[in-house]
């Protein structure tokens, strides 16, 4: 294990990390030129990477990892401030975790839980665990009391392994976890659980016998990543090692990862784009990934140079935060060569790549799920991807018109789907071939049969045809780019999450005197996604101070409402739905209502009446949310 708490400019390609002295500032003649990338030697990278995978059942990626390590050695891998691995070094520390497993009698196809933090120790966890044939769910976090509890029952783990770092959170929750299961602590603390850091280290780290491998085939589960999806409460979505092996390949080549190229990942690792496909195509390559536990935008430049990177992984709010920063001594002074990710928007897109002199950004559109995707390789700002022409072979991604009111696709006098037109807003769905198509065409649902279900669209042009949706609303320009328009449904993003209206209408229904309530996003201006905002009709009074304390107790921050809105009654349609078109319209401003408003105000720690002067500071970004 490497043991630095910083990372220093090395002989990357194949020797140690120094340990000595801060890394140098470098100047502008040192960065690598912003070179016009061909797309077709894009695309044919990633086709190639993608080929290798085909007719090799048993290469599963932890396999890959083992190959690679008799090649990079103890050349850094995984970097952090609290602990580092070299590529070596990541193999031996995951076949510590493959053992424990064995030595614990965990099955093939039996599910671990894992709940940490940022750290290159979460990857090791996963890595040994797959290997051996269990599957292992990254919990949210974020996530606390019921909606902590039902992630853990969705899944029925053997075993779950916390961070004593959240411990605390996670005792809180145990009491509605209904499923049986062993619980480890990774770090010290005053809990009546075993340590899975002390334990582990009975084990070898050595190469683990045929034997005990238990061979995983490519089509086998490996983890359980939860997503909010469009409705409820979040479900746990099936990654098989095919799965991991497509994202991280793919990525692998579409941003041509080398040894040389170190990574600033700082999203979560329980989310896929974080926490394996980020890191996996580095590591494929030969590079480093530097993990931080959370971003910081007062940081991520310090972050950025003094660790020597050559990569970012983001997601379009963080790159607003930036832009909106205080101008950095540091924020030209790096060598990244490529930002990749999802979400940056056009407002911020020209912003953040001429101020901080970012060469090429990669963005692209992709669901944990499977099914869909799509990759603007060509820097077009604002677009998620196209297909270009020579890829037209792909399994297509078509637009069909939606039904706002009742929240699905519109159909024709013949009860099929129809296509949108160009610039014409929609529901983007692509095709579902059959389970023996290539990894990347399929649904690999969840847990949830019934929420699988909810997700395939049937008889959509002709009879019997299926097509997975994606319940995301794009466009379609003249020249083939999609643009992300909005979720469809009640669930609305805030802080990079999914926030589902229903789950945090629920929780808010079951606090004493509420008797309807009505969750919505709302849009602030200068800030990334909506807000979340509840409508509430009461009976009596309403205690603010014992209402968000239940809140802060049963929601992730994220998911809680900003905005609450205290009117007499609620309106519904026709089928008994809460009206939300001029809520939203009207959003938080004191003035377009007589109701009474409130605001969460993170630096009062709670709701306080919001008049017009609060509101202006809202609007004008005073108030940092």
């Amino acid at each position: 294990m490497l043991t630095g708490p910083r990372s220093q400019r090395s002989e990357r390609a194949g020797g140690s990390v120094s340990e000595t002295g801060a890394v140098a500032q470098r100047n502008s003649a040192e960065k690598r030129p912003a070179a016009k990338s061909s797309v077709a030697k894009d695309w044919s990278r990633a086709l190639q990477r993608k080929a290798s995978i085909a007719g090799c059942p048993d290469r599963i990626f932890p396999a890959v990892l083992e190959e690679l390590a008799e090649k990079f050695g103890e050349a850094p891998a995984l970097l952090s401030e609290r602990e580092s691995f070299s590529h070596a070094g990541l193999v031996r520390r995951s076949n510590q975790y493959a053992r424990w497993a064995l030595d614990q009698g965990l099955a093939k196809g039996e599910s671990v839980c894992l709940l940490m933090p940022n750290r290159p120790e979460y990857m090791a966890i996963w890595l040994g665990l797959t290997k051996v044939g269990c599957v292992v769910a990254l919990l949210n976090t974020n996530l606390v009391g019921d909606s902590l509890a039902h992630c853990i029952d969705m899944v029925a783990p053997k075993s779950i392994i916390v961070d004593a770092e959240l411990a605390g959170g996670f005792t809180a929750a145990l009491p509605e976890v209904t499923a049986p299961t062993s619980i480890w602590i990774r770090g010290a603390g005053d809990l009546p659980y075993r340590r899975i850091d002390t334990e582990i280290e009975r084990h070898s780290g050595e190469t683990l016998d045929k034997s005990d491998r238990r061979a995983p085939h490519i089509d086998d589960r490996a983890l359980y990543i939860y997503t909010s999806g469009t409705t409820g409460l979040p479900k746990a979505a099936v990654i098989s090692h095919g799965r991991i092996m497509q994202w991280t390949n793919w990525f692998a080549g579409l941003m041509d990862t080398q040894a040389t190229d170190r990574m600033y990942d700082c999203l979560p690792m329980y989310h896929s784009v974080g926490g394996v496909q980020a890191p996996g195509a580095v590591l494929l390559g030969g590079g480093s990934v530097v993990l931080r536990e959370k971003f910081s935008a007062s940081q991520f430049w310090n972050d950025v140079t003094r660790w020597d990177c050559t990569l970012f992984q983001y997601i379009g709010e963080l790159c607003r935060y930036l832009v909106h920063s205080p101008t950095s001594a540091l924020e030209t002074e790096h060598r990244l060569r490529m930002a990749c990710g999802n979400g940056l928007r056009p407002d911020v897109w020209q912003a953040f790549q001429s101020r901080f002199c970012i060469p090429r950004i990669l963005e692209f559109y992709a669901a944990t799920e499977g099914a869909v995707s799509l990759f603007n390789v060509e820097g077009e700002p604002g677009a998620i991807g196209r297909i270009p022409a020579f890829l037209g072979h792909r399994p297509p991604v078509v637009l069909v018109k939606f039904d706002v009111e009742k929240e699905e696709p519109l159909r024709d006098a013949q009860g099929r789907c129809i296509r949108c037109l160009t610039n014409e807003i929609g529901e983007a769905i692509g095709p579902l071939p059959g389970e023996s198509s290539a990894v990347s065409n399929r649904f690999e649902c969840y847990t949830n049969p019934e929420a699988s279900q909810k997700k395939i669209l049937r008889d959509v042009f002709e009879s019997g045809d299926a097509w997975f949706r994606t319940g995301d609303l794009m466009r379609k320009d003249e020249r083939g780019f999609f643009y992300f328009v909005d979720r469809a449904g009640d669930t609305f993003r805030w802080k990079g999450e999914n926030v589902a209206a229903s789950e945090v209408a629920s929780v808010i229904c079951s606090f004493p005197g509420v008797t309807h309530a009505n969750v919505y996003g709302v849009e602030i201006p200068g800030a990334d996604g909506r807000a979340g905002m509840a409508a509430l009709a009461i009976d009596g009074a309403l205690d603010l101070t014992a209402f968000r304390d239940d809140l802060v107790r049963r929601l992730p921050s994220y998911a809680r409402p900003l905005f609450l809105r205290i009117r007499n009654g609620l309106d519904l349609t026709g089928t008994f739905k809460y009206t939300k078109t001029d809520l939203v319209r009207q959003g938080f401003d004191p003035h377009a209502t007589a109701d009474a408003i409130y605001f969460n105000h993170p630096d009062k720690n709670g709701f306080v009446p919001l008049d017009r002067a609060l509101y202006d500071e809202i609007a004008t970004g005073q108030v940092r949310l």
